[in-house]
């Protein structure tokens, strides 16, 4: 009867969402290679577009078991669509675990310029000022704060040897135990995987040309993110986070630091290489100073990265969400 007709009847089913494609993003973001800006600017998009940001409290447990890995990799395909997860965390293969492979980006910066960063970052904090880093690092002892960077890598401390150097290449090589050990099979790995469940990996030091990709590629998460990263409140933003205290090593100690990483600088250049071929294909010019040489003959200054906000953990960002509620 007439009476009891549902919508059903009448209109078919409810039309579907139609979900922009891609709706599955990973930012599984390396350390020190300015996520927490683009995370901050991330919070500021979804809001703006409506997408469902997932991060993770989780700042230093990037290797995972094959069951923490299936848990993780669960949780993530649960979570509402379009959404993008973002964390510190290596390569995570969805399709090993019958999951949907998603969209993976993320950046990278000098390996050299990035481990500086982390050192002093780990030992003196930020503008926050001193107290910060007896907060983040609590049990490091005196002698270890202080201790100068020449004496860590010329004598070898665990701090500045291999396998800590390796640090870039395992979030692009994944979980397997040999994506750990500097070698040129983890280093391989690491490229296949660039070229093919990496929407775009970019470069710190060019990083509004990332952007400007970000916002070609996705426009559905990043329309605008260009026009956010350089309003003036963000802008000024930029130097509360900058790592303080930096000193630059000798040029000897920098040397071996590039032995000691060259398959990190492999990587590097390869990713740098694709970004600038991209860029090229997008009608973006590179302002390229002269092309660096390789490190083996020649020495750059390694704070030449313009450091955007530092990469830290994301326990106090209260304060920058708040400028944009205003």
């Amino acid at each position: 009867s007439v009476g009891n007709s549902t919508y059903l009847d009448d209109h078919g089913p409810p039309p579907q969402k139609v979900l922009p494609f891609p709706s599955q993003v990973v930012y599984n973001r390396v350390g020190k290679c300015g996520s927490r800006t683009v995370v901050l600017l991330l919070r500021i998009l979804s809001e703006k577009h409506g997408f469902n940001l997932v991060t993770s409290d989780i700042h230093n447990k990037t290797r995972l078991t094959k069951n923490e890995q299936m848990e993780l990799i669960k949780n993530i395909s649960t979570a509402e669509q379009p959404y993008l997860f973002t964390r510190h965390v290596h390569f995570l293969n969805f399709s090993r675990f019958g999951g949907d492979q998603p969209v993976y980006i993320n950046i990278i910066r000098d390996p050299v310029n990035r481990f500086l960063s982390n050192y002093f970052f780990r030992r003196f904090g930020d503008w926050r000022g001193e107290q910060n880093h007896m907060i983040r690092t609590p049990s490091m002892r005196q002698e270890e704060r202080y201790l100068d960077i020449n004496v860590c890598i010329l004598e070898n401390y665990p701090e500045c040897s291999n396998p800590r150097l390796f640090y870039i290449i395992p979030y692009f090589c994944g979980q397997h135990p040999r994506c750990r050990e500097p070698g040129e099979w983890a280093l391989e790995r690491a490229k296949l995987n660039v070229n093919e469940n990496f929407l775009l990996v970019g470069i710190l030091e060019e990083l509004e040309d990332v952007l400007l990709l970000l916002e070609r590629f996705l426009p559905h998460y990043f329309k605008d993110v260009l026009s956010i990263y350089k309003n003036p409140e963000h802008r000024k933003l930029g130097n509360l986070t900058v790592t303080v205290k930096k000193t630059v090593p000798s040029p000897e100690a920098i040397q071996i630091l590039y032995q000691r990483m060259r398959y990190e600088y492999e990587f590097y250049y390869y990713v740098k290489e694709q970004f600038h071929l991209l860029k090229r294909k997008f009608g973006l010019k590179s302002r390229v100073r002269k092309p660096r040489p390789r490190p083996e003959f020649f020495i750059p200054s390694p704070l030449e990265t313009e450091e955007p906000i530092d990469d830290e953990e994301e326990d106090d960002e209260k304060w920058l969400e708040d400028i944009y509620k205003r």
